[in-house]
């Protein structure tokens, strides 16, 4: 897995890449505990019943509270990002921030290199022998073809982290690169995790985007929706253009961090009618994006095979 030294310097290798990894583990392990716990506008089942004491707890009153103190603790480790992210994510930051996108190419490789870069930069300590920072991907993507589902969507699990690369361009830090996406240019809906944090945000109160609708239509279709800037927007823009992968795979690769629409059901104004079926892609693939992760890991060159080299002969 050797990379050429000019490719290299195309990125900025001083940037803690282990700092980068443990955060989107921590902020992987609030989504994970919220599906698990049931989180719902913010508050899990074990909340609602103990407040409120309706229903039987589904687990023993002991292992709920466990679980919610775990999840609270978790919380608490990605307070902080949050509050940069929610207060730093302006339009007037993700109107720039497409633009540099639109205005210069930082690098050109392949997807494997890409791959085996981003492993690289995220964990040096055996980049020749090592894969073990991309596992989730490989992961995601094997479940995928062990289930019978298309290449292209096996070939989007493998890719979904690639956008993280921009941390190593020019990103200002991890709060535009990671983290659950969220509209900018409308009103900060309640069911966004941390919503608390979004008030030191000079849109908040913004006379048009502090508004519902901002400045977007009912309906207009969220292709139309400006989401918050980092990886999953940033791969998105590169696929679109570079690829030849289907409607389905570019939503699952744009909103598949887009936790507040298609976990909490929030901004389902703005969807038209193809929305409807993206939704539905979209949840398929965080089955595999969130469930995958303590599956055995693949071999590396069997992936490399199956997923990516098998298909790129089969469709010269």
């Amino acid at each position: 897995m050797t990379l050429s030294t000019t490719k290299r310097s195309l990125f900025d290798t001083k940037r803690d890449g282990f700092a980068l990894e443990k955060l989107s583990d921590n902020i992987d392990t609030v989504n994970f505990m919220k599906a698990e716990l049931r989180v719902i506008n913010n508050r899990t089942m074990f909340e609602i019943q103990t407040r409120h004491g309706k229903g039987k707890p589904r687990f023993d009153a002991d292992k709920d509270k466990a679980k919610f103190r775990r999840y609270e603790e978790a919380c608490e480790r990605v307070k902080d990002f949050y509050r940069e992210q929610h207060e730093k994510q302006t339009v007037a930051y993700n109107l720039k921030a497409r633009n540099d996108f639109r205005s210069k190419i930082r690098a050109e490789m392949t997807i494997w290199e890409a791959l085996e870069m981003l492993n690289t930069l995220i964990d040096r300590t055996d980049p020749k022998t090592s894969l073990t920072q991309i596992e989730p991907s490989f992961k995601a993507a094997e479940a995928m073809r062990h289930d019978g589902h298309p290449r292209w969507m096996q070939l989007t699990g493998l890719i979904h982290e690639l956008g993280k690369l921009l941390y190593f361009f020019n990103a200002r830090g991890l709060w535009d690169v990671v983290g659950d996406t969220f509209p900018v240019g409308c009103a900060f809906d309640e069911r966004i995790f941390h919503f608390d944090t979004f008030k030191g945000n000079p849109d908040h109160d913004h006379e048009i985007y502090g508004t519902k609708h901002g400045i977007y239509n009912p309906g207009c279709g969220m292709d139309k929706i400006m989401l918050s800037w980092g990886h999953d927007e940033y791969l998105y823009h590169v696929v679109k253009d570079q690829s030849t992968l289907p409607e389905e795979s570019l939503a699952m690769i744009r909103y598949h961090s887009f936790y507040p629409w298609h976990t909490a059901g929030a901004y389902m104004e703005f969807m038209d009618e193809k929305d409807k079926s993206m939704l539905q892609a979209v949840r398929a693939f965080n089955t595999y994006d969130l469930y995958s992760k303590s599956e055995r890991v693949p071999n590396v060159e069997d992936v490399k095979v199956k997923i990516v080299i098998l298909p790129h002969h089969e469709h010269r």
